[in-house]
């Protein structure tokens, strides 16, 4: 298994509690206006194993005081969630807090059981609310943020 990551940071004090490694993903279906790192909205990006990330990222686990650990953010992490899952596995196996920065707009309930294993090896989640109202949403980030559930299936109002 690879995934494609943007780059690293190895010293991220704003992407949750502590000092962080931060890995960022690449790939990201929205536009926001004010994106930190529109750099990241293609696909591609360098391949890593997540054996690979989890060795650069216990190079630096003295560094990880006051609840630090690492955040995987992006683009948008969730496209690749079974590349991190598996990364965040191998963490927390090393003892390492696990943060996943995401908008959350890939959510799919019938991906569900997917999410639920990733979860499972996260310790905390950044979930990144662009805008409540979901004309104002789609208007930052060119996709809505409102779902009608139906006995069948959720559709984007």
């Amino acid at each position: 298994m690879v995934g494609y990551i943007h780059s690293f940071e190895s010293f991220g004090t704003v992407d949750g509690p502590g000092i962080r490694f931060v890995v960022f993903m690449q790939g990201c279906p929205m536009r926001c206006l004010y994106c930190h790192n529109p750099d990241t909205w293609q696909r591609g990006g360098k391949e890593y194993t997540p054996e690979e990330v989890a060795a650069n990222v216990k190079k630096y686990k003295s560094y990880f005081t006051g609840g630090g650990g690492v955040t995987v953010s992006g683009g948008e992490p969730l496209l690749q969630a079974e590349f991190v899952r598996e990364l965040f596995t191998i963490l927390k196996n090393s003892g390492i807090h696990t943060a996943l920065d995401t908008s959350g707009i890939v959510f799919n309930p019938e991906d569900k059981h997917k999410l639920d294993g990733l979860l499972n090896v996260t310790d905390l989640v950044l979930l990144d609310i662009k805008h409540i109202d979901c004309a104002e949403h789609e208007k930052l980030t060119g996709h809505g943020n409102c779902l009608k559930y139906t006995s069948d299936a959720p559709e984007e109002l």
